[in-house]
């Protein structure tokens, strides 16, 4: 699933950049949902992931679209060079080099770094100061290289001499102007305007208006009828037969309306149109940038009379064969289907050296497919000998045709999406039946009337990647069967029920946990630009993140666009987490009503179910600090976890040093923690007859249970005052960490979730002991927690055991003595084999799993692809997880 989950990914961030949508089941408002446990509802939308894990059957590899990668390849690409103001002196400039794109975001890395990415940031095209190469010299501004490698080479001229010879430059109106930060896809706008080609006559020409754009597929209406929609037509953008206002013109070709739709207008109607047209052609321009992919046509070596195979356009179920009955020039000519009545219907189509559906005679014949013999043929079985002797006619040679036999990696029972030839405007769900050559055999499911199969070329511009339709807003046809047979069950996000106790997030008083705020100047342009958000791995990540899953995320997200990089950190946070519906649900209920926001939808999948929800963003850069805050506070993790504020060494706000539950209410609830003095009794200073000694109880064997918790937790009279501040709470709190151990379970990614190296203890394993076999029966529970809890530790013996399991903790922290993104596969092989998952070495050696590799095991990748039982899966996880923890600490900064 990870090309196709890859694939929407693009596409939905193409689909941010470009102009708004109307509402639709795809962008629209949220549907409601439930929370992961609670109820749901019957929802018949169709999903792609259920529709093919039901059919077992696999989607089309999106690469073999070729349309559609073209459409979604940024004007920009990886390697050009371009030069972009210091961050640290914008009154300078550097060379820097495109490493990968991201929409309108450009990752971009200094020369001069090589290799290294740990200074790579990303920067907003359209606010960016960006130049192309050779500005500063034009303009007189100043190179130098950043400060951190400035003393990396002598002479920097010479550097950028050698770094520059053949490198590609960013084009300057990339860079500036209408095409700035925008691929061809989102140039064509609504009322763009472009020259169509007739379908039968190659030198005429008419304007048609676009009507629609759907991912590069427009939906045309001629310039004269925009009082119906009857003759509309759908083309994808790259289309041969369309063409820049005005290339008719330069070519000396006829601009009149087609044949089908001229007695329509009057003469006068149709000249009024066109000049209207072309003067709004030539003030609002579409830039010629949008036909930059157009391929040149080759000549053709076709002469009239000549016979070859072809599929019938107007019926693409069958293919006969046909003839060339007219050549217009090197680059068209007109084949026409064979009819052998004596009142023949002439179905024609236009082609060049390079149309889809033309084959050499015999190749129904040698791939095994059924020829549809010409209406009016005699004989009972066609033969092409015969028949060429019929009508003394010669066969087109091979060398006229394209490479039959290329099927750009189509294989039989793949999935896809692809346009009814009934219905250009409707898209369904297809299944590939047969792929002989470059034709394929399509079954469109979800039809009202059932349909023959039909055929396609592989590279037909009717045909889509599964989540096509999804990532661009646009109804798909969904399957009956699959619909009616079982309705999914989708579950809904909805905000929790808060208890009467609980201060609202809007409420939390933020001078208690002041943080320094970030230095924006020079590096915001704009009001709605969004400043560098930085993950900072080492903060603590709270109940509801997964710890390993945040330290595989980036360093940084940004700049750019407020909701484009606030959205793409939520994405991110959302998928991070034990359950991401928990986290969807929680977002919902961070908003403050003097925010200037947008509502943005935002999904996750967990188990099979789809959430959605809707979230509200800041839009304006200087609330976007208080937002961060405000989502951390919510997921009651650290508030620097995710923020403008880089945390290299030591988090302001200490968060390493608290155990779970004391950050849970320090930071989640903005409970004052108040430690009573040692020796004296707590029920003492409290004054007040504690309502619930149940609870005291049962979180203080939690605590002990946690035996390797953190040095705070030495103090039981302080833990238990804290549980007992109040009721709700305490239970809240209690929940929510039982209810994670449980999310670590379900999951079964527990071991992916390193801890930075502190005095925490393994969060997975101790809580599963705790909650599974350790927790004592409920009656038995409720008995105890009747008895005072004893004191049975003076506070020097307290002291004195924390110091041994923190000495303990500190012992089996591993150092490491290089980097492990440097270890080859015996660098790792020697490690494991000084492990008590020696036996499993042989493993790493025959897997080829170097020091990159073996910092993306995860417990479902090492159960699956070494096959290994739980137990040793878990063990070996686990010295996973050591080194992970040891890199961080010691090489990830």
């Amino acid at each position: 699933m990870e090309p196709r989950a890859s694939f929407i990914a693009t596409m939905q961030e193409t689909q941010h950049l470009s102009p708004e949508k109307g509402q639709s089941p795809a962008n629209g408002k949220m549907e409601q949902f439930d929370s992961d446990e609670g109820s749901s509802i019957e929802d018949t939308d169709f999903n792609w992931d259920e529709f093919l894990e039901e059919t077992g059957a696999s989607a089309a590899p999106h690469t073999s679209f070729k349309h559609v990668e073209i459409s979604l390849q940024s004007s920009f690409q990886p390697g050009m060079k371009l030069e972009v103001a210091n961050k640290s002196n914008p009154d300078t400039y550097w060379v820097a080099t495109i490493i990968t794109t991201c929409g309108q975001l450009l990752l971009l890395r200094y020369c001069g770094y090589g290799d290294d990415r740990r200074a790579d940031f990303w920067c907003d095209v359209m606010t960016a100061d960006l130049h192309p190469v050779g500005w500063c010299t034009q303009n007189n501004k100043v190179l130098m290289p950043p400060d951190a490698i400035k003393e990396k080479y002598m002479d920097w001229t010479e550097f950028l001499i050698h770094d520059l010879t053949g490198a590609r430059t960013a084009p300057a109106n990339l860079l500036e102007g209408p095409l700035r930060g925008k691929n061809p896809v989102d140039l064509i706008t609504v009322d763009s305007l472009i020259e169509l080609q007739d379908s039968q006559n190659p030198f005429q020409y008419w304007i048609v208006s676009v009507v629609e754009n759907v991912g590069g597929r427009l939906r045309l209406r001629y310039v004269g009828l925009e009082e119906t929609e009857s003759y509309d037509q759908w083309l994808f953008y790259l289309d041969c037969r369309l063409r820049p206002v005005g290339w008719c013109q330069e070519n000396k070709y006829r601009m009149d309306p087609p044949a089908d739709i001229y007695s329509l207008k009057t003469i006068s109607e149709w000249k009024c149109a066109l000049e209207k047209s072309l003067n709004d052609a030539a003030n609002f321009p579409l830039p010629m940038e949008v036909f930059k992919d157009h391929a040149d046509l080759r000549n053709h070596f076709f002469t009239v009379g000549m016979k070859l195979e072809a599929v019938n356009m107007r019926e693409p179920f069958h293919i006969c064969p046909a003839s060339v009955t007219k050549v217009f020039n090197n680059h068209y000519l007109q084949v026409t289907i064979d009819d052998l009545r004596p009142e023949p219907s002439k179905i024609s189509m236009l082609c060049h050296a390079d149309s889809l559906g033309i084959l050499p005679i015999q190749w129904c014949l040698k791939n095994g497919v059924n020829l549809t013999p010409p209406k009016g043929y005699s004989g009972q079985d066609f033969d092409w000998a015969d028949y060429q002797k019929q009508c003394g006619a010669e066969a087109a040679p091979h060398l006229c045709f394209r490479n039959t036999s290329f099927s750009r990696g189509f294989t039989k029972n793949m999935k896809l999406e692809a346009v009814n030839p009934r219905n250009p405007a409707e898209i369904c769900v297809a299944s590939i039946t047969s792929v002989k050559g470059r034709l394929m055999w399509l079954h469109l499911e979800g039809l009202q009337m059932p349909s023959p199969e039909y055929i396609v070329d592989v590279e037909s511009m009717d045909i889509f990647p599964v989540g096509w339709c999804e990532a661009n807003a646009y109804n798909l046809t969904p399957p009956h069967k699959a619909v009616l047979r079982r309705k999914r069950r989708i579950a809904v996000v909805q905000p929790e029920k808060q208890l009467p106790s609980t201060v609202p997030v809007e409420k939390i008083p933020h001078d208690l946990c002041p943080v320094p705020q970030p230095d924006t100047t020079g590096t915001i342009n704009g009001r709605y630009c969004c400043p560098q958000l930085y993950i900072n791995h080492r903060c603590f990540s709270g109940p509801y993140l997964n710890k390993g899953r945040i330290a595989e995320l980036p360093q940084s997200v940004g700049p750019g666009k407020c909701v484009l990089v606030l959205k793409e950190v939520l994405s991110m946070v959302i998928n991070a987490a034990y359950k991401p519906g928990s986290v969807l649900r929680e977002l919902q209920l961070v908003e403050d009503p003097q925010w200037n926001f947008q509502e943005e939808t935002l999904k996750a999948k967990y188990r099979g179910k789809t959430y959605r929800a809707t979230v509200k963003i800041v839009r304006t850069s200087d609330q976007v600090a208080d937002f961060c805050r405000r989502v951390c506070a919510k997921l009651e993790c650290c508030p620097n976890l995710f923020s403008p504020v880089l945390v290299a060494e030591v988090c302001p706000e200490n968060c390493s040093i608290h155990t779970k539950t004391k950050y849970t209410y320090y930071y989640g609830k903005r409970k004052k923690i108040i430690k009573p003095p040692i020796g004296e009794n707590n029920n003492m200073k409290s004054g007040h007859v504690k309502p619930a000694r149940r609870r005291k109880r049962r979180k203080s064997i939690f605590v002990q249970k946690k035996r390797r918790s953190s040095a705070v937790d030495l103090n039981a009279a302080g833990s238990a005052e804290e549980s007992e501040d109040d009721e709700p709470d305490a239970m809240e709190d209690e929940t929510g960490s039982e209810e994670t151990s449980s999310e670590l379970r379900d999951d079964q990614t527990d071991t992916s979730s390193a801890e930075v190296p502190s005095a925490r203890p393994r969060r997975a394993v101790t809580l599963r002991s705790s909650t599974e076999s350790d927790r004592p029966p409920p009656t038995e529970r409720a008995r105890r927690s009747r008895r005072p809890q004893p004191h049975s530790y003076s506070e020097a013996e307290k002291c004195a055991q924390v110091k041994e399991e923190i000495k303990q903790e500190e012992e089996e922290k591993l150092i490491l003595d290089s980097n492990p993104l440097e270890w080859t596969v015996t660098d790792v092989v020697r490690f494991i084999k000084l492990t008590d998952c020696a036996p499993l070495a042989k493993i790493f050696q025959e897997q080829d799993i170097d020091g990159q590799a073996l910092l993306l095991l995860t417990l479902p990748t090492v159960q699956e692809c070494m096959e290994l039982k739980l137990g040793p899966a878990i063990k070996l996880c686990h010295q996973i997880e050591r080194v992970k923890v040891a890199f961080y600490a010691q090489y990830a900064n």
